[in-house]
């Protein structure tokens, strides 16, 4: 294996929320690539997305502003700024951004169905 660069532009976006708004997720390193890590971009314009998180996730926003918020504060995140959230994290993200994430274990829906 060598190293892979990844471009937002190259990348395959799939719908994730919205309307209102709209929210769209593009997996760059999915589990072909490694079983313990994944990793992407993903593009917020104005959508609200209710998750509890199954991993390990970082944030970083590359151009715009991500509200994050958690049952404990509201995290306003904006660009060259990264946010880490804990597996089990209950959050809703909103905002307009274009931003990557990287996410701990790679397989966790793997690992979920294998749990149940």
């Amino acid at each position: 294996m060598t190293a892979i660069k990844f471009d937002h532009i190259d990348t395959a976006f799939t719908h994730r929320g919205g309307p209102p708004g709209h929210a769209e997720v593009g997996r760059t390193v999915s589990t072909e690539l490694s079983e313990t890590m994944g990793a992407g971009f993903a593009r917020w314009e104005g959508a609200e997305v209710e998750w509890t998180v199954k991993y390990d996730e970082v944030i970083f926003v590359i151009t715009g502003e991500l509200i994050v918020e958690t049952r404990e504060e509201t995290h306003i995140i904006t660009p060259g700024q990264m946010l880490w959230l804990p597996n089990g994290t209950w959050l809703k993200y909103r905002g307009h951004a274009l931003f990557g994430y990287a996410v701990y274990p790679g397989n966790w829906k793997a690992l979920l169905e294998q749990s149940s």
